[in-house]
């Protein structure tokens, strides 16, 4: 019998891992393709006007109508994905009611991150979309595409699908031309959007 202390780095270390998605995992997700990218994300930005360090969750139904949708900010350089999906988790919550009851989920939860930096797969973006898988496995919606918005402009991830417009870039953000959800609002960070 041996008595002695576990190194902290070997257990944490790989409890951190697990809770983060490479690139490539995210096609074991079988994600739903967006049927329509660039119109998603015109009318997120336009709702939201997110700006970096923002993060948009919306839930679409299944004829691709946005049901409610919610910005928050974000806390910079997470890599833990339990963080962010609580994080989601709890935005969700104050939007839309869960579909835990349904055999099947109906309706899909898509995430839009506005950040720094280039458009490519990060590891916070791997944190973000185990963060976004598990919660919505936990309010029994479908995971949705992620979505990076940069100055380059915007990345499907896992989709190979890219576009310029909209980005991050604040000479871009403008006055929302988007028809409001009922009870939707637009204030400052953080603010919230929903339809019921």
């Amino acid at each position: 019998m041996t008595i002695g202390f576990v190194a902290a780095s070997s257990t944490a270390t790989s409890s951190l891992t697990t809770r983060n998605l490479e690139a490539a995992e995210w096609a074991d997700v079988f994600v739903p393709l967006l049927a329509n990218p660039r119109d998603v994300i015109k009318d997120l930005h336009a709702r939201h006007l997110p700006s970096p360090s923002t993060a948009v969750v919306a839930v679409y139904d299944p004829d691709g109508r946005l049901r409610a949708s919610a910005s928050f900010s974000g806390r910079l350089g997470v890599l833990d994905g339990w963080e962010r999906r609580n994080a989601l988790l709890s935005h969700l919550r104050r939007v839309i009611p869960h579909d835990l009851r349904l055999r099947h989920p109906v309706r899909t939860a898509v995430l839009m991150v506005c950040r720094d930096g280039e458009s490519g797969w990060t590891p916070e973006d791997g944190a973000w979309m185990w963060g976004l898988r598990d919660a919505c496995g936990l309010h029994g919606l479908r995971c949705g595409s992620y979505v990076t918005l940069t100055r380059e402009g915007w990345n499907v991830i896992g989709e190979n699908r890219t576009g310029r417009t909209p980005n991050s870039d604040p000479r871009s953000r403008h006055s929302g031309n988007a028809p409001a959800l009922p009870g939707e609002t637009r204030e400052p960070l953080p603010r919230a959007a929903a339809a019921r």
